[in-house]
């Protein structure tokens, strides 16, 4: 992989420069539209995902690209991901429905994946002009600024998201609804890649996924790793950008923590180490 993290960087800002700020509060109503699986698309995302496509492509020649709107316009572009070439995932616009209502809350959300693994990661808040970056290894950064996840708290004084639609299983929105006020759950900013940057900032301890569109979560969840935060399934199991059915991806200060959140969210509906995974 030969991949420079600071003209990335550029690519990411200058493309949301350029494609996403000049259309925010801009919109009409023909630049919006609802898209195969009921999904508010607009033309900022459009065509920042083929920028960056076009963009990326030309900085590793051969790399592949799984972008959210390529993906809606045609699912067997997630067969991407399945080989072992370097493959971009791309979310032009995290936070469409924010972007779209001219709420300054949404995001730009990158990550190099290889054989499954996810090498390198960007989430661009674009309203606050500020980037996060990660690569395997080498820490999680905003500007010159190193992230730190928040330190383990016990689990009444923890505070994070929970975010559980119809995705998850039968019963969980209405079991995690009702374990809300006991957790410390605050209010959903309704843009993954916000939320991401909460966690890896250490601005709160923990967040609950059901839905895993792997543009939405691969970027944050190398973020918050490189911040000394732990990610797992609740199939107890590591997260993959392969995957796209489970019960829910758990981010928590570590491992402790993450299973005392696992308890009292799944309760006795939790499986046992080692449960049944979710199809590739």
């Amino acid at each position: 992989m030969t991949v420079s993290i600071e003209a990335v960087t550029r690519i990411l800002e200058e493309t949301a420069a350029e494609e996403v700020l000049p259309r925010f509060r801009s919109l009409g109503e023909a630049d919006k539209r609802i898209k195969a699986g009921g999904d508010l698309v607009t033309v900022a995302d459009e065509a920042a995902e083929r920028r960056l496509t076009q963009r990326l492509r030309d900085h590793l020649p051969g790399s592949l690209v799984v972008g959210e709107e390529a993906a809606a316009a045609d699912p067997e572009v997630f067969a991407h991901l399945l080989q072992d070439e370097a493959v971009w995932l791309i979310d032009p616009i995290d936070g469409t429905i924010n972007f779209a209502e001219g709420v300054p809350v949404f995001a730009m959300m990158l990550a190099l994946v290889e054989g499954g693994e996810i090498c390198a990661a960007w989430i661009h808040d674009v309203p606050g002009g500020r980037t996060g970056v990660a690569e395997r290894g080498s820490g999680s950064w905003i500007g010159g600024r190193r992230l730190e996840a928040a330190a383990a708290a016990p689990l009444g004084e923890m505070t994070g998201t929970l975010h559980a639609g119809q995705f998850g299983g039968p019963g969980l929105r209405e079991r995690i609804r009702a374990k809300r006020a006991a957790l410390g759950a605050i209010g959903s900013l309704r843009c993954a890649g916000a939320e991401y940057l909460r966690l890896a900032a250490g601005d709160m301890h923990y967040s609950l996924f059901t839905k895993l569109m792997p543009w939405d979560h691969a970027p944050g969840v190398l973020l918050h790793a490189e911040a000394g935060g732990h990610a797992w399934t609740a199939e107890d199991r590591p997260y993959s950008p392969r995957r796209r059915e489970s019960r829910g991806l758990l981010l928590a200060p570590d491992r402790a923590s993450w299973q005392a959140l696992y308890e009292a969210l799944y309760g006795d509906a939790a499986l046992p180490a080692g449960g049944t995974p979710g199809a590739p």
